[in-house]
């Protein structure tokens, strides 16, 4: 299903991600700590779904969904390689935002979700669109 994004809608959606990413950490205390484990990395590869789409506005759903899936495992799976240049960028709030710190299975599932909640949006959307 191709779709022609709006970069100015797009990146409001970054933005709001990005925003409720970034509160999902400060409030922590209030979300129940089964969704509080894996908001956070459902979020970021919902942004890195947004990003994509962001950039390439003409991309089928599929190929963003696969590209976005793609980053997100990759980010995760460089988790396993431990050198002191690369912790060192860990070690800082952007790097460890971006490229995590440590590997685990349930973050591949949680960044899954995030993906498949963007395609879905672009689904329903352009369905809704059409009618």
């Amino acid at each position: 299903m191709n779709i022609r994004r709006s970069r100015a809608v797009y990146a409001t959606f970054i933005f709001i991600v990005i925003f409720l990413g970034l509160a999902s950490r400060r409030f922590s205390g209030f979300i129940p700590d089964f969704v509080d484990t894996y908001l956070g990395d459902a979020l970021w590869a919902l942004m890195i779904y947004f990003i994509i789409g962001f950039l390439f506005k003409n991309m089928p759903i599929k190929k963003t969904a696969a590209f976005a899936a793609i980053f997100c495992h990759a980010i995760e799976t460089s988790q396993l390689y431990h050198s002191n240049w690369i912790d060192a960028i860990r070690s800082t709030t952007v790097g460890g935002l971006v490229l995590g710190y440590g590997f685990l299975w349930s973050d591949i599932i949680a960044y899954s979700m995030g993906v498949c909640i963007g395609a879905l949006t672009e689904v329903i959307f352009k369905a809704d669109k059409s009618k």
